[in-house]
Parts: structure tokens; sequence; C-alpha cells
């Protein structure tokens, strides 16, 4: 019986394990990060949060509503499920109670997001214009390579900064860069991005690259040794120089102009995915569907 209840323990010890194991790191961070704001709720009110109940969860989802989108709640309630999960406990996230209250705040508040401004060709052409105004040599080919590279391979951040030396091969067609993993591939599969030669070398992500990594005289490692937010620092920066709004455009603004450019150049749905990486065609047809807005208008058919 003893052997019997110490193997159970060992089960329960190794499930928990394979459980925490299942998620990215980042993943489980961000998870626990919104787990401390549901907390803190709790406590400011008196109230359990572990193991929580749906009377609870619903409570503070109100809260929530009152200063954050529609998708913020979503999220919060998947953290507050996974953490119940992890700890060992049961947490019915489909109680009635729960999704009446959010198809109420989801009718009286909407659920559209304004998104950051995609960055398009001229959009990048400016950029890369801006950034060879750099005096420093060094800064201007690793900026450069980051900017080319990300939008042509409509990378997410985390992707961007995680590409190693070993992961790239220069081809006679351009380069090949091998992603690990990414947010929709937990398992780490992996997948490789091919990006061609540009016509203009001056905006291409292959010379770049290869300008990059011949200067800083990368053997091993990150291409782009920073963390994924510089990215984004560098997004802000060099738009602002360029003239563009900065408050507009993000770290995204590299893969989401991707996909918008791409898409109103006439690039099939399919192909598009094969580059990001999407497995659902949600996010990348709300691309093809902005890359249309005046493409397609019935106005254009309006002759004054």
């Amino acid at each position: 019986m003893n052997d019997l209840v110490t193997d159970v323990k060992s089960l329960e010890l190794e499930t928990l394990k394979n459980l925490k194991s299942s998620k990215a790191n980042n993943t489980l961070r961000a998870y626990k990060a919104d787990f401390r704001d549901f907390v803190l709720f709790c406590q400011q009110n008196d109230l359990n949060s572990m193991p929580s109940k749906p009377q609870i969860i619903t409570l503070y989802l109100t809260h929530l509503s009152k200063s954050s989108k529609f998708s913020t709640l979503k999220r919060r309630l998947a953290s507050i499920s996974v953490i119940h999960k992890l700890n060992g406990h049961y947490l019915d996230t489909k109680h009635p109670i729960i999704t009446e209250n959010l198809l109420g705040i989801k009718r009286a508040k909407g659920t559209y997001q304004k998104a950051k401004k995609p960055i398009l060709i001229n959009d990048l052409k400016l950029i890369i214009n801006s950034i060879n105004q750099e005096k420093n040599f060094k800064s201007k080919l690793k900026n450069k390579a980051l900017v080319l590279v990300g939008f042509a391979g409509g990378f997410r951040r985390s992707e961007l900064v995680s590409v190693l030396y070993e992961d790239v091969e220069f081809v006679s067609e351009g380069v090949k860069i091998f992603v690990k993993r990414s947010k929709t591939d937990q398992s780490g599969e992996g997948m490789t991005k091919g990006i061609p030669y540009f016509s203009n070398s001056e905006y291409c992500p292959v010379v770049s690259l290869r300008n990059w990594i011949e200067e800083s005289k990368i053997k091993s490692g990150k291409i782009f040794d920073m963390s994924d937010k510089n990215v984004a620092l560098i997004i802000k920066k060099y738009t602002a120089l360029a003239g563009l709004d900065q408050s507009k455009y993000s770290g995204h603004s590299l893969r989401s102009g991707f996909a918008t450019s791409t898409a109103e150049l006439g690039a099939e749905e399919r192909s598009i995915m094969a580059m990001t990486g999407h497995k659902t065609t949600q996010m990348v047809r709300r691309y093809i569907k902005e890359a249309n807005l005046f493409k397609n208008n019935a106005l254009n058919k309006i002759k004054i």
C-alpha cells in the first residue's frame, strides 16, 4: 500500500512537471503576472484566490472590464485557469456565471482593438534611410539588418532576437533562417523561413544580414544580441527619425507590415502564413482585409 502511495505521489510530481514543461518560459511568466493581479484583487476584497470559484472570477472580470480591453479579460481568465491547473485545482471557466457575464461585457464594450500601424514598403524605405544616417558604422549595419530581416521574414520580436548564427544559411537564392520555437509552436518543431535577394541591394535583407555578420565577426550564438523590448525601442527611434509618428508603431509593425504589404501585392493567404507561421487564418485575413481596403473599394468604379 505504501509503495502504491509513493508511486501515485511520484506520478503527481511528474504530471505537474509535464504541465509546466508544456508552456514556454515566457508564457508561464505571463500567466503568473496575470495571476498576481487576480491575487491582489482577492486580497483587497477578502476573497479566495486559490482555489477560487466562478462567482469570484466573474466579479474580478467585471472589475477588470472597467479599465481593460476585452482581450485582456480573456487572457486573464486563461491565466487563472492555467495556474489553478498547475496547482492541482479544477476551475470551471465555462460556468454560466462567467460565460454570460463575458457575453454581456462583450456587447457593452465591443471587441474592437486599435492595432499599431504596419510598416509598409514606403515606411520601410524611410526607416532604412534614417538608419543610414547613423554615424556609428556597426550600429548602422546591425539595426539595418534587424529591421530588414524582421520585415522580410515576418518575424515576431521574440523570434528575431533568438536567431542564432547556427540557424542561418546563405544560399544562392538568398538566406534560410531556422526558427527553433515560436509562440504558436510550443512543441519546438521549428520552421525555416526563406528570404530571397531584393533587386535593390540598399534595402535587401540578405545583403544587410551578410554585411552585419561579416562586420561583427559573429561565429556562434545570437545574431542580434538584445531583448525583444529593444526591437520595439529601435522601431520607435527610427520611425521618429524618419518623420513618422512613433506612437503609432511597435515591434509588431515589422511582422504586420510584411503581411499587409505582401497581401497588397497579391500574395496568397497560405504563402503569407508559410512565412509568418500563423496557425489560423483569422489574423492573416485581417491583414488582407486591411490591404484590400482601397484596392477593392466599390468607390473605385465612380468616375468624377
